[in-house]
Protein backbone atom coordinates (compact mmCIF):
# COMPACT_ATOMS: atom_id res chain seq x y z
CA UNK A 1 0.00 0.00 0.00
CA UNK A 2 1.40 3.41 -0.87
CA UNK A 3 0.75 6.58 1.12
CA UNK A 4 -0.57 10.11 -0.47
CA UNK A 5 2.41 12.42 0.04
CA UNK A 6 1.26 14.87 2.62
CA UNK A 7 1.00 18.45 1.00
CA UNK A 8 3.14 21.22 2.03
CA UNK A 9 2.95 23.33 4.97
CA UNK A 10 0.96 26.60 4.28
CA UNK A 11 3.01 30.01 5.01
CA UNK A 12 1.71 32.79 6.00
CA UNK A 13 2.18 36.43 4.77
CA UNK A 14 2.52 40.05 6.31
CA UNK A 15 -0.27 42.08 6.14
CA UNK A 16 0.55 45.21 8.63
CA UNK A 17 3.55 47.35 7.75
CA UNK A 18 3.97 47.91 11.48
CA UNK A 19 6.53 46.20 13.86
CA UNK A 20 6.04 44.88 17.67
CA UNK A 21 8.75 44.24 20.25
CA UNK A 22 6.37 41.71 21.27
CA UNK A 23 3.53 41.25 19.23
CA UNK A 24 0.50 39.92 21.30
CA UNK A 25 -3.46 39.45 22.30
CA UNK A 26 -4.66 39.55 18.76
CA UNK A 27 -8.78 39.31 19.03
CA UNK A 28 -11.60 40.03 16.10
CA UNK A 29 -14.04 42.45 16.80
CA UNK A 30 -17.43 41.24 15.92
CA UNK A 31 -19.12 44.26 15.86
CA UNK A 32 -16.51 46.48 14.05
CA UNK A 33 -15.07 43.95 11.68
CA UNK A 34 -11.50 44.43 12.89
CA UNK A 35 -8.95 43.02 13.91
CA UNK A 36 -7.22 44.61 17.00
CA UNK A 37 -3.63 43.60 18.86
CA UNK A 38 -1.30 44.62 21.02
CA UNK A 39 2.46 45.13 21.22
CA UNK A 40 3.44 44.65 24.84
CA UNK A 41 6.46 46.14 25.37
CA UNK A 42 5.74 48.77 22.85
CA UNK A 43 2.72 49.93 25.16
CA UNK A 44 0.76 50.40 22.07
CA UNK A 45 -2.56 48.49 21.09
CA UNK A 46 -3.26 48.25 17.62
CA UNK A 47 -5.98 47.67 14.75
CA UNK A 48 -6.94 48.67 11.24
CA UNK A 49 -10.00 50.45 10.80
CA UNK A 50 -11.27 50.71 7.08
CA UNK A 51 -8.29 49.75 5.47
CA UNK A 52 -6.10 51.86 7.67
CA UNK A 53 -3.76 51.53 10.58
CA UNK A 54 -4.70 52.84 13.88
CA UNK A 55 -2.97 52.83 17.38
CA UNK A 56 -3.34 53.89 20.60
CA UNK A 57 0.15 54.55 23.31
CA UNK A 58 -1.21 52.32 26.60
CA UNK A 59 1.15 54.00 29.01
CA UNK A 60 2.28 50.54 30.33
CA UNK A 61 2.22 47.04 29.15
CA UNK A 62 -1.22 46.26 28.44
CA UNK A 63 -1.65 42.07 26.47
CA UNK A 64 -5.14 41.41 26.04
CA UNK A 65 -8.72 42.27 25.73
CA UNK A 66 -12.22 41.14 24.93
CA UNK A 67 -14.97 43.28 23.90
CA UNK A 68 -18.11 45.04 26.35
CA UNK A 69 -20.14 46.64 22.94
CA UNK A 70 -19.28 48.38 19.68
CA UNK A 71 -17.18 51.21 21.55
CA UNK A 72 -15.87 50.25 24.45
CA UNK A 73 -13.61 46.92 25.70
CA UNK A 74 -12.19 45.86 28.56
CA UNK A 75 -7.92 45.66 28.63
CA UNK A 76 -5.90 43.99 30.39
CA UNK A 77 -2.59 45.76 31.46
CA UNK A 78 0.40 45.10 34.29
CA UNK A 79 -1.99 47.12 36.81
CA UNK A 80 -5.43 46.18 36.06
CA UNK A 81 -8.38 45.55 34.06
CA UNK A 82 -9.60 48.87 32.32
CA UNK A 83 -12.76 49.68 30.43
CA UNK A 84 -11.15 51.62 27.53
CA UNK A 85 -13.40 54.01 25.13
CA UNK A 86 -12.14 53.38 21.12
CA UNK A 87 -13.52 56.63 20.63
CA UNK A 88 -11.84 58.76 23.29
CA UNK A 89 -9.50 56.87 24.39
CA UNK A 90 -10.63 57.15 28.07
CA UNK A 91 -9.47 54.30 30.39
CA UNK A 92 -11.56 53.42 33.80
CA UNK A 93 -10.08 50.79 36.04
CA UNK A 94 -12.37 47.93 36.59
CA UNK A 95 -10.13 45.80 39.12
CA UNK A 96 -6.76 45.64 40.05
CA UNK A 97 -4.66 43.40 38.38
CA UNK A 98 -1.48 42.52 41.18
CA UNK A 99 -1.25 46.36 41.05
CA UNK A 100 0.70 46.00 44.00
CA UNK A 101 3.71 43.68 42.66
CA UNK A 102 5.92 45.78 40.20
CA UNK A 103 7.71 42.69 38.74
CA UNK A 104 4.85 41.12 37.07
CA UNK A 105 2.64 42.19 34.31
CA UNK A 106 -0.21 40.47 31.96
CA UNK A 107 0.14 38.28 29.43
CA UNK A 108 -2.11 36.20 27.02
CA UNK A 109 -5.93 36.47 28.23
CA UNK A 110 -9.13 35.80 26.50
CA UNK A 111 -12.79 35.34 26.84
CA UNK A 112 -14.63 32.36 27.67
CA UNK A 113 -17.85 31.46 26.29
CA UNK A 114 -19.48 32.05 29.89
CA UNK A 115 -18.77 35.94 29.15
CA UNK A 116 -16.10 35.37 31.63
CA UNK A 117 -12.42 36.33 31.07
CA UNK A 118 -9.46 34.34 31.93
CA UNK A 119 -6.00 36.74 32.38
CA UNK A 120 -2.56 35.50 32.95
CA UNK A 121 0.15 37.52 34.85
CA UNK A 122 3.94 37.13 34.49
CA UNK A 123 7.31 38.17 35.55
CA UNK A 124 8.49 41.02 33.08
CA UNK A 125 11.91 39.25 32.90
CA UNK A 126 9.88 35.57 33.08
CA UNK A 127 11.06 35.17 36.77
CA UNK A 128 10.44 31.45 37.46
CA UNK A 129 6.84 31.00 39.08
CA UNK A 130 5.79 34.82 39.58
CA UNK A 131 2.58 34.67 37.27
CA UNK A 132 -0.79 33.63 38.13
CA UNK A 133 -3.60 32.39 35.52
CA UNK A 134 -7.30 34.27 36.71
CA UNK A 135 -10.61 34.80 36.22
CA UNK A 136 -13.09 37.83 36.14
CA UNK A 137 -16.37 36.73 36.39
CA UNK A 138 -19.84 38.42 37.56
CA UNK A 139 -17.77 41.70 39.01
CA UNK A 140 -14.93 39.19 40.56
CA UNK A 141 -11.36 38.12 40.12
CA UNK A 142 -10.60 34.89 41.36
CA UNK A 143 -7.27 33.33 41.04
CA UNK A 144 -7.23 29.67 39.44
CA UNK A 145 -3.93 28.82 39.35
CA UNK A 146 -0.69 29.89 40.89
CA UNK A 147 2.95 29.40 40.54
CA UNK A 148 3.30 30.37 36.62
CA UNK A 149 5.74 31.33 34.91
CA UNK A 150 4.85 32.14 31.05
CA UNK A 151 1.19 31.79 31.19
CA UNK A 152 -0.20 31.10 27.61
CA UNK A 153 -2.56 28.92 25.11
CA UNK A 154 -5.79 30.37 27.05
CA UNK A 155 -8.59 29.41 24.64
CA UNK A 156 -11.44 27.19 25.33
CA UNK A 157 -13.73 24.66 23.49
CA UNK A 158 -16.52 25.78 21.53
CA UNK A 159 -19.08 24.39 23.38
CA UNK A 160 -17.92 25.79 26.40
CA UNK A 161 -17.26 22.60 28.56
CA UNK A 162 -13.31 22.73 28.41
CA UNK A 163 -10.64 25.40 28.99
CA UNK A 164 -6.94 24.69 27.58
CA UNK A 165 -3.76 26.58 29.29
CA UNK A 166 0.12 26.13 29.29
CA UNK A 167 2.83 27.32 31.33
CA UNK A 168 5.49 28.01 28.25
CA UNK A 169 8.62 26.55 29.86
CA UNK A 170 7.05 23.50 30.60
CA UNK A 171 6.43 22.67 26.98
CA UNK A 172 2.88 21.04 27.75
CA UNK A 173 -0.43 22.18 26.70
CA UNK A 174 -2.77 21.25 29.62
CA UNK A 175 -6.74 21.06 29.28
CA UNK A 176 -9.30 21.14 32.22
CA UNK A 177 -13.15 20.47 32.29
CA UNK A 178 -15.59 23.43 33.03
CA UNK A 179 -18.81 23.69 35.04
CA UNK A 180 -21.85 24.74 33.18
CA UNK A 181 -20.95 28.43 34.77
CA UNK A 182 -17.46 28.08 33.22
CA UNK A 183 -15.21 27.07 36.61
CA UNK A 184 -12.66 24.74 36.22
CA UNK A 185 -13.87 21.22 37.96
CA UNK A 186 -10.61 18.48 38.80
CA UNK A 187 -7.31 18.62 37.95
CA UNK A 188 -5.75 19.65 34.26
CA UNK A 189 -4.80 16.85 32.12
CA UNK A 190 -2.29 17.08 29.33
CA UNK A 191 -3.43 18.17 26.48
CA UNK A 192 -0.65 17.93 23.97
CA UNK A 193 3.04 17.57 25.65
CA UNK A 194 5.87 18.99 22.78
CA UNK A 195 8.96 18.27 25.04
CA UNK A 196 9.92 15.54 22.47
CA UNK A 197 9.65 17.57 19.84
CA UNK A 198 11.69 20.52 21.68
CA UNK A 199 8.82 23.54 21.06
CA UNK A 200 7.49 25.48 23.45
CA UNK A 201 3.80 26.55 23.22
CA UNK A 202 2.78 30.20 23.33
CA UNK A 203 -1.00 31.40 22.51
CA UNK A 204 -3.54 29.36 21.57
CA UNK A 205 -7.15 29.66 19.68
CA UNK A 206 -9.83 26.80 18.58
CA UNK A 207 -11.86 25.93 15.58
CA UNK A 208 -15.50 25.55 15.07
CA UNK A 209 -15.10 21.77 15.09
CA UNK A 210 -12.92 22.32 18.38
CA UNK A 211 -9.33 22.03 16.70
CA UNK A 212 -6.69 23.83 18.78
CA UNK A 213 -4.31 25.90 16.71
CA UNK A 214 -0.92 26.85 18.91
CA UNK A 215 1.89 29.38 17.73
CA UNK A 216 4.92 27.79 18.70
CA UNK A 217 7.65 30.20 19.88
CA UNK A 218 11.19 30.13 17.99
CA UNK A 219 9.98 27.42 15.68
CA UNK A 220 8.21 30.25 13.08
CA UNK A 221 4.66 28.08 12.75
CA UNK A 222 1.26 27.33 14.42
CA UNK A 223 0.57 23.76 14.73
CA UNK A 224 -3.47 22.35 14.55
CA UNK A 225 -4.45 19.53 17.09
CA UNK A 226 -7.11 17.57 16.61
CA UNK A 227 -9.31 17.64 19.91
CA UNK A 228 -7.67 14.26 20.86
CA UNK A 229 -4.48 16.16 20.77
CA UNK A 230 -3.01 14.38 17.67
CA UNK A 231 -0.86 16.77 15.34
CA UNK A 232 -2.98 17.59 12.29
CA UNK A 233 -0.96 20.11 10.19
CA UNK A 234 1.17 23.57 10.36
CA UNK A 235 1.07 27.05 9.01
CA UNK A 236 4.40 28.49 9.05
CA UNK A 237 5.04 32.16 10.01
CA UNK A 238 8.34 34.31 8.73
CA UNK A 239 8.54 35.72 12.14
CA UNK A 240 10.16 32.92 14.09
CA UNK A 241 8.53 34.15 17.36
CA UNK A 242 5.33 33.44 16.68
CA UNK A 243 2.91 34.17 19.65
CA UNK A 244 -0.63 33.94 19.31
CA UNK A 245 -3.18 33.07 16.63
CA UNK A 246 -6.49 34.36 15.94
CA UNK A 247 -9.47 33.63 13.81
CA UNK A 248 -10.98 36.41 11.82
CA UNK A 249 -12.59 38.37 8.53
CA UNK A 250 -16.27 38.30 8.30
CA UNK A 251 -16.47 34.73 7.67
CA UNK A 252 -14.03 33.94 10.84
CA UNK A 253 -12.05 32.30 8.31
CA UNK A 254 -8.44 34.25 8.38
CA UNK A 255 -5.71 33.20 10.20
CA UNK A 256 -4.00 36.02 12.24
CA UNK A 257 -0.94 35.28 13.92
CA UNK A 258 1.00 37.65 16.01
CA UNK A 259 5.15 37.60 15.84
CA UNK A 260 7.80 39.13 18.06
CA UNK A 261 11.21 40.27 17.85
CA UNK A 262 12.07 40.32 21.53
CA UNK A 263 15.24 38.23 22.29
CA UNK A 264 16.20 37.80 18.46
CA UNK A 265 19.74 39.30 17.40
CA UNK A 266 19.53 41.65 14.43
CA UNK A 267 16.09 40.82 13.65
CA UNK A 268 14.89 41.26 9.90
CA UNK A 269 12.05 43.50 8.48
CA UNK A 270 9.59 39.67 8.79
CA UNK A 271 10.15 39.80 13.09
CA UNK A 272 7.75 41.18 14.80
CA UNK A 273 4.71 41.74 11.92
CA UNK A 274 0.82 40.61 11.99
CA UNK A 275 0.67 37.87 9.30
CA UNK A 276 -2.31 36.24 7.64
CA UNK A 277 -3.15 33.06 5.95
CA UNK A 278 -6.07 30.63 4.29
CA UNK A 279 -6.49 28.48 7.33
CA UNK A 280 -8.87 26.47 5.24
CA UNK A 281 -10.48 26.25 8.99
CA UNK A 282 -13.63 28.08 10.53
CA UNK A 283 -13.17 29.69 13.77
CA UNK A 284 -16.13 30.73 16.00
CA UNK A 285 -16.30 34.70 17.60
CA UNK A 286 -15.31 35.79 20.98
CA UNK A 287 -18.38 35.87 23.09
CA UNK A 288 -19.26 39.16 24.53
CA UNK A 289 -17.04 40.28 27.61
CA UNK A 290 -20.19 40.67 30.71
CA UNK A 291 -18.90 42.84 33.44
Amino acid sequence: MTTAPQAAPQTAVPCDPRICELGEGPFWHPLRGQVFWFDIIGQVLHTIEDGTPRQWAMGECTSAAGWLDRDTLMIASETGLYRFDLRTGARDLIQPLEADTPVTRSNDGRTDPHGGFWIGTMGKAAEPEAGAIYRYYKGALHKLHDRITIPNSICFSPDGQLAYWTDTPSQVIRVQSLDPEGWPTGAPRVFVDLRPEGLYPDGSVTDAQGGLWNAQWGAGRVARYHPDGRFDRAVLVGGRHASCPLFGGPGLDRLYVTTAREGITDPDDLQGRLYQADPAAVGHPDPQLRL
